[in-house]
Order: C-alpha cells, then sequence, then structure tokens
C-alpha cells in the first residue's frame, strides 16, 4: 500500500485513501514500532487539531513532519472504512518539537535576552504531499484554519518559521513565502543549492557547512585501509553533490567505488507484503564497507530492507541523518551493530533532558503527538466522557522509553532548532533595540511589525548559543562542520547506544585532521577484528601492481618484481625501484642490501687451485729445464738446436708465472703487467716454437738445398726469428699501453651480491690485436710442423711441436667464445686458465717424449744407439746435430 496524503484537523474533512486488503493486516500494522495504531480511540483522536499553538509577545512558528493518516477500503464495496491507521514518519521526529518549545522557554527565561518579551510558537505538522504541503505554510501566514485568499486571524502572527525544508520542499512553500518576504530558517543539513540559486533571498540556514564531510569519511576509509567501498547515496540534490565530492575525494585517495545505489527519498509503505524490493543483497556481499548517506528526515525503506535480510556481515558508514530506530524491533542481531555515524560536532545543552523528562501531556494538553505517544507507550486509555487519558503508568517519562522509540539526548537536527530559534531571538533583540529610540508605539499591548523587518538583522547575526556553539546565519561566515565519530552499539539486546571514538577537525594540518580510539570499536556483528575492505589483496614487498583491464584501479594482479628491483616496506607499489649499482636485492626483493667488494683472491678455493696448478708448473719446468742443463751433453737435449730448447723452457716458465699477476686484488701496475707480461712470453714461447719447427726443416733440406741452406742453419738464422716476432709483439702493445691501456673495474652485475674488482682491457681493438698476432704466429708455426711431421729420424721433433701447437691453437680458440660468454671472476679465472692449459700444452707435448727417454729409457739416449738407429734410417739425420 502506499500513503496519499495526511491528517486533517478537523472530523468531516479527513482525506481517503483507497485500500484493497483483508483486515487481519492490521495485526502486522500494529507490529510494526512504526506504525501506532488506535482503531477504538480513533472518535477521540479525530476531534484534535494537531497543530499547537501558544501564545506571547511574538509568535515562532515550527514547521515539524510528525504523522500522518492511513485510511482503508473495502474489497467489494471500495467505499473507506471508519477504521484508520497514524503512521509516524520518524518517531525521534518529536525531539525536534520538543527542542523548539525548550529553546522558547529558555529565552522566556533569560532576563538577557528579549528582557519583557515573551516568546510564543505555533507548531503545524508538515505533510509531504504534493497536494496538502502548502497547507501548515498558509495556516501558518492566515492565521486561521480555514484558508482563504488574504490574511486575518490573531493579531499577533508568527515573524518567522523554523522548518526543516529542503530543496524539493523548497521549490513550494519556499516561493509562497518569499512572496511575503517571510523569515525561514531551517535546521535540515546544510544545503548550497538553497542560497547559491538566488530563489530565497528570505530562506536561512543554521546548520554549519558540511562540505568536509566527503573527506572525513575517506579519511576513515584510510585509517582503516579500505579501498573496495560501496555507496548507497538517497536522491536529491544533497545526495548527487556528496556523491561527486566523495567519489572525487575517493579517487584522490586511491579508493574505489564498489557500487553505487541511487536510492528514492520517496515514502514506502512499511506493511507491504511483498518482497521484491531487496536492498543491496547481492552488492553487499562483494564489498564489507558501505557507505549511506542520508539528506532527509522522511522515513525510507532502506534500513527496513537491510534488517529484513539481516545483512549483518558489513560495516556502515553514515552521516547524522540516519536514525536507529528506523530499524524496527528490538532485534537481537542487528544489521547496523557497529555502525560508524559522523555527527555534528556539538557542545552539550543543558537542562534539555531534564525537560524532556518532565514533559507530559498534562503539562501541554494541546499537543496531540504527546497524547499518542502516552497512549501507546504508557497503557493509557480514553475516557469515555471527554476523552482524557486515564489509567496510565504513574509519573511516566519520555525518559523511560526504549532509545528505538525515543532519544533523549539531542540529535543533530535538534541542535539546529535549539541554535535557529536563538538565531530568531537575537534577531527580535537586536531589531528591539533600534526600535527603543523611536517613538513609543500607542498599543503596548500589541507588537505589530511586518516579518520582513527581521531580515537585514537575521543576515549579520552572529552569537555564541547558551553551550559556547558559535553561530551565523551568513554562509560566506559558515565554517565546515567538525565531527565527533560515533559507534552504535546493540547489545545487549536493543542497546541502541552511540558511543563516541574521535573527532574530524578540518581546520588543522591534514595529519592531524583525523583521530580515533581502535580499541573502542565495536564492529558489526561477526567481525570480530578489523575487517578488511579490498578488491585485491595488497601486493606484498617484492611484488608489484599490474592492472586487470576493464576494471577499477583497486582491482590488479601482484607480479613478481624483476632481477635485482625491490619494492619497498610499502604495499601496493605499482612500479618496483631498482637497486644502485653497489646494492642488489635480497631474496624477498623488498630491500636493497649493501654489495661486498670481491675479486679473485688466492685465498677463495678457485683461487688457491689456480695459484697451485701455476706454481706446480712452473717447479715443473723448472726441473725440466734443469733436467736438459744437467743432460746437456746427450743426443736428445742436443737435438733441434739446445739453445731454442733453453728459451722455450725459460719463456714457459714465464708464462705460467705471468698468470699470478692475474690472481689477488687488482691494481694499475698489476691490470698493466698481465697483459703486457702474457703476449710478450708467450710471443717468444711460440716463436721458439717456429724456430724449432724451422730448424728442423732446415736440418733436413741441407743435403738438397746445398752450400746456401748449410750456412743458414750453421749461422743460427731461425734463432732471429724470436728477437723479430718478439719485437713487433711490443711494438703493438707499446701502441696499446699509449692509447688506451688497462685499467681497474668494477663488475657490479655478473655475482649476486658482490662487486667484482678486475681489470679493464682498455682498448679491445688493441686486446684483439695482439692476441691475433700471437694467434697468426702459432697457427704458422702449427703449419710448418705439420708439413714436416713425416720427416725420418729418431729424434725428430717435427710431430711433438705440431701436437703442441695444435694443443695451443685449441687452447685459445676455445678461450674467445667462452671468454665472452662469463663475467667477472670467471671470466678472469678462464684467461687464466688458458693461459695454463696452452703452456702446459706446449711443455707436454714438446718436452714430455724427451724426458721420458732421458729418465726411464737411457739407453736409447747414447751414440751406440743412435748409430745404430741410423744405420737403418737415413744418413741425412748425421746432420742434424
Amino acid at each position: 500500500m502506499v500513503p496519499l496524503g495526511g491528517e486533517n484537523d478537523t472530523q468531516n474533512n479527513f482525506q481517503l485513501v483507497f485500500f484493497t486488503f483483508a483486515p487481519d493486516l492490521r495485526c502486522r500494522i500494529q507490529e510494526h514500532p512504526l506504525l501506532v495504531c488506535n482503531f477504538e480511540n480513533e472518535h477521540c483522536l479525530r476531534g484534535r487539531s494537531t497543530s499547537v499553538y501558544r501564545d506571547g509577545d511574538v509568535v515562532i512558528g515550527g514547521l515539524f513532519s510528525l504523522f500522518f493518516y492511513l485510511y482503508y477500503a473495502d474489497i467489494i464495496t471500495l467505499q473507506p472504512l471508519e477504521e484508520s491507521v497514524m503512521a509516524l514518519h520518524i518517531p525521534n521526529s518529536y525531539q525536534n518539537v520538543l527542542a523548539f518549545i525548550f529553546a522558547i522557554e529558555e529565552i522566556n527565561k533569560n532576563p538577557h535576552l528579549l528582557p519583557n518579551i515573551s516568546l510564543g510558537y505555533e507548531i503545524h505538522n508538515f505533510i509531504f504531499s504534493h497536494w496538502r504541503m502548502l497547507e501548515s505554510s498558509l495556516t501558518l501566514l492566515a492565521g486561521q484554519k480555514e484558508i482563504p485568499n488574504y490574511s486575518c486571524g490573531r493579531e499577533r502572527k508568527s515573524v518567522a518559521v523554523v522548518s526543516g525544508t529542503s530543496w524539493a520542499v523548497s521549490a513550494q512553500i519556499g516561493t509562497l513565502l518569499e512572496l511575503y518576504k517571510f523569515p525561514q530558517v531551517t535546521f535540515g543539513s546544510f544545503d548550497p543549492m538553497l542560497r547559491n540559486s538566488g530563489q530565497f533571498p528570505s530562506l536561512y540556514q543554521v546548520a554549519p557547512k558540511d562540505t568536509s564531510l566527503p573527506l572525513a569519511m575517506v579519511s576513515l576509509m584510510l585509517h582503516f585501509s579500505w579501498t573496495w567501498v560501496g555507496l548507497l547515496i538517497m536522491e536529491g540534490q544533497k545526495g548527487l553533490k556528496f556523491l561527486s565530492d566523495v567519489t572525487g575525494e575517493m579517487d584522490r585517495n586511491k579508493i574505489c567505488v564498489a557500487f553505487v545505489k541511487m536510492v528514492s527519498t520517496v515514502l514506502v509503505s512499511y506493511v507491504t507484503l511483498s518482497n521484491e524490493r531487496i536492498i543491496l543483497t547481492k552488492e553487499a556481499s562483494q564489498v564489507n564497507v558501505i557507505i549511506i548517506y542520508y539528506d532527509t528526515d522522511i522515513i525510507n525503506d532502506v534500513n527496513y530492507n537491510i534488517e529484513q535480510y539481516l545483512l549483518t556481515g558489513n560495516v556502515w558508514v553514515t552521516n547524522s541523518q540516519w536514525h536507529a530506530d528506523m530499524t524496527g524491533k528490538k532485534f537481537i542481531l542487528s544489521s547496523f551493530h557497529g555502525t560508524f555515524i559522523f555527527l555534528n560536532h556539538r557542545e552539550k545543552i543543558s537542562g534539555f533532558k531534564t525537560f524532556v523528562q518532565e514533559a507530559n501531556p498534562s503539562k501541554y494538553p494541546e499537543d496531540l503527538y504527546l497524547t499518542v505517544f502516552w497512549l501507546e507507550n504508557f497503557h493509557c486509555s480514553f475516557s469515555v466522557y471527554d476523552c482524557s487519558l486515564k489509567d496510565c503508568t504513574p509519573n511516566a517519562s519520555l525518559a523511560w522509553l526504549p532509545v528505538n522509540q525515543f532519544y533523549t539526548a539531542m540529535t543533530d537536527w535538534s541542535h539546529n532548532i535549539y541554535n535557529a530559534v536563538y538565531a530568531v531571538a537575537h534577531a527580535l533583540h537586536e531589531m528591539f533595540l533600534q526600535q527603543a529610540q523611536w517613538p513609543p508605539m500607542e498599543n503596548k499591548e500589541v507588537m505589530l511589525f511586518a516579518s520582513s523587518q527581521l531580515h537585514p538583522f537575521l543576515k549579520n547575526i552572529q552569537f555564541n548559543n547558551p553551550a559556547g556553539d558559535q553561530v551565523t546565519l551568513d554562509d560566506r561566515k559558515k565554517l565546515d562542520a567538525e565531527y565527533d565519530i560515533l559507534n552504535f552499539w546493540n547489545f545487549p539486546e536493543g542497546l541502541r547506544l552511540k558511543v563516541k571514538l574521535g573527532t574530524f577537525t578540518p581546520h588543522v594540518p591534514r595529519g592531524q585532521q583525523f583521530s580515533l580510539s581502535d580499541d573502542m570499536i565495536e564492529w558489526a556483528t561477526g567481525i570480530t577484528e578489523t575487517p578488511c575492505s579490498v578488491c585485491t589483496e595488497s601486493c606484498h614487498p617484492g611484488f608489484r601492481k599490474s592492472p586487470q583491464e576493464g576494471k577499477p584501479a583497486c582491482c590488479f594482479d601482484c607480479t613478481p618484481c624483476p632481477e635485482n628491483e625491490i619494492t619497498n616496506g610499502t604495499v601496493d607499489m605499482e612500479q618496483c625501484v631498482k637497486c644502485p649499482d653497489d646494492q642488489y636485492a635480497n631474496i624477498q626483493q623488498n630491500h636493497c642490501l649493501q654489495k661486498s667488494v670481491t675479486f679473485l683472491a688466492h685465498g677463495e678455493p678457485m683461487g688457491k687451485m689456480l695459484v697451485g696448478t701455476a706454481l706446480s708448473l712452473t717447479l715443473l719446468t723448472a726441473a725440466v729445464l734443469g733436467l736438459f742443463v744437467k743432460h746437456r751433453g746427450t743426443p736428445i737435449v742436443k737435438a733441434n738446436n739446445l739453445a731454442l730448447s733453453y728459451t722455450l723452457l725459460i719463456s714457459l716458465t714465464c708464462c705460467f708465472l705471468c698468470s699470478l699477476l692475474f690472481i689477488g686484488r687488482p691494481n694499475t701496475a698489476t691490470c698493466i703487467l698481465q697483459q703486457t707480461t702474457f703476449a710478450v712470453v708467450f710471443t717468444v714461447a711460440v716463436s721458439t716454437v717456429l724456430a724449432k719447427t724451422i730448424t728442423v726443416v732446415l736440418a733436413f733440406k741441407v743435403t738438397a738445398a746445398g752450400r746456401k741452406m748449410r750456412q743458414l742453419l750453421v749461422s743460427g738464422a731461425p734463432n732471429f726469428i724470436i728477437p723479430i716476432c718478439s719485437l713487433i709483439q711490443l711494438t703493438l702493445c707499446g701502441i696499446w699501453m699509449g692509447t688506451n691501456p688497462p685499467y681497474i673495474d668494477t663488475d657490479a652485475h655478473s655475482e649476486h651480491g658482490h662487486i667484482i674488482i678486475m681489470c679493464n682491457k682498455g682498448s679491445l681493438t688493441a686486446f684483439y690485436c695482439v692476441l691475433g698476432y700471437l694467434g697468426s704466429l702459432a697457427l704458422l708455426s702449427f703449419t710448418v710442423a705439420f708439413l714436416a711431421r713425416n720427416l725420418p729420424d729418431i729424434f725428430n721433433e717435427a710431430k711433438f711441436l705440431t701436437f703442441s701447437m695444435l694443443v695451443f691453437c685449441s687452447v685459445w680458440v676455445t678461450f674467445l667464445p667462452v671468454y665472452h660468454s662469463t663475467k667477472g671472476k670467471v671470466m678472469v679465472a678462464m684467461e687464466v686458465c688458458s693461459i695454463l692449459a696452452s703452456g702446459a700444452g706446449l711443455l707436454a707435448c714438446i718436452f714430455a717424449p724427451k724426458c721420458y727417454i732421458i729418465l726411464l729409457s737411457p739407453e736409447r739416449n747414447s751414440v751406440y744407439s743412435f748409430r745404430h738407429k741410423t744405420h737403418f734410417g737415413s744418413k741425412s739425420t748425421e746432420r742434424i746435430f
């Protein structure tokens, strides 16, 4: 069923609303706490006026939404039945009326504000119905119940009206009141549209600006790291403005909107049997935190549906217009338990609670609403004779009622009403102070003045109320509201307390605006610890956010950082940070650690092995040299030129020793000596091999070539090959050292966690020229030895020289690709290994057979053996000596 209208003041002028349903529905209506049902006593209520009037020198009007009547039609005849239901908008809305009366009575007792002038009031129930919305306003202006097309009635009319007008309502009643320049002070939440439009210059807003509410709510989200939040917004200008502001603030702080639900503020009946409207049941399951923004005091079905489907796993964040009493019965499990409420900060008004406790029908007999309250809550009944209350609970008080039926502490709007009345009183006081200088009025019993005279004073009024709060009606002087952050507690059953947890102050530096006592929080039912509300769990250090296509920024994948890149302690980083060259990423990739300096040291296993090998080969070469010196007179040693053998052994010893220059901490001297020494001594060794090979060839060609070839062999011409080849290599090294010599360098990438100190080759071109020249000599020696490998003789070295150069060339051909594919200490070690391997190849292939004969087969190393062997061989071998 849908309400189509409201109450009237006389029995014969009730509005009829037609409904068709079974009469037993009344029982279910009576079970709902937001509906007051009185069928048997309806005749006593119909004769009562819903307006409340108390006389005074000056009267202030008040328009408050309190209740309306619902009527039912018979199913068959469709005729309205006599039975009706009085439906309350919000039970706690009556607190607005009490705050209004309390402020007026407090001002009347104040000797310093409007002295000798009493304030009266008239209160009308404001009906949210398009065809009856103007009724209370016209009654206020005309001064009587039946509304003619002129103003008449009481001599003392209201000079201003206090109402909770919103933009939609102002479009109607504001336009009417504006015709008479009638001051209207609204107690609803601040609406910039009411002033910015310029349509209602006679309208004033007493509430502070709430432009900082979006920032306050977002600060709560940031405090708990909630980045996935749903929005439930009441339709209207303020709702749309809040939606724009809060989404903008969320975007700036990287908080994503999971969903947006716009809910109509049109009153929907609570007695419907349909369950078609299920609000948030789907969306709420996808998000843990939901913001609800209200911009009206009219009851709606949002809270009812949330409670009906018991959405207990969500955290609700709302503003001061949310009412706990809208949740219906005293639910043991309340969907709104643990709700965060942002309430405008107010100082406590002393005396209000006592005033509420003393308010009763006998004190205010003209108040129909108070009578209904007593009738329904304190077991009263109407007397059949005069419709007076009887059999009520003795000494009953509104303070006895549970908080879901009446809240004794001042609400946000009650504070605004209190300040609105004081604003009008201060404006009247200033106006009367000016009028005191005018000639006395003829009739002091009646104070007649145009209500429009109040405008100059209302526009400039600024004062502190009795509690100390600053009040101004000038929008330009209003400050953003400070907020108290309340936590709604419903345990024990129906407790419904609002406990202050913290504050938000927009007038202080950004980092100091928000404060909250986390240890006092009561979370929603079913939540035992701080809930998490994110679309995707945070990326831990070592991972970065990777956006998901087509989804909000809060929905992402976590991708591991590349090698040597980190994300530090801050979660959800979008980019990994590369560690500096002197640092490296730890295993978790969340910190950069300082690299340790290292090099191919003597003490490490690889260094020890290479040093040991180099020294062993050096000693072995020295031993061979000593063996050759000792047996220098034997044929095997004298074969193929003794001097060349000594030169080769000495150069090989130097080759093995030069490898030690590559081991240990590099310095400038060792970096230069490494390459020059290596190049020169190996050039000497290879050129010596070439000289020995040419000597062998010449020895076998002496008989054929004649006298000229013999002179070359006897003169020792092959020995000149060594200095000539070495001089060329020295020239290349000199050019290298003069242009771009080797230098100390660091390698921060080859070995994880270490910075390797090593020698940089300087000019790679020069290095490869030196290496290429050495390779050319080796290739030439190999070619010559290969061609002479089959020359006959027992002591012919050609075969051994061929093998030695084959090993030498194989080592260095293998070295080049391996050298380029390795880095750091391994690259240095590879060069050392190549030096040792090539030198060892020369030593083994050339001298091992001779050492074998000298040490193990001495009988083969004699002149007799030699002559016996050569008798069967070529006679030309005699020329070898």
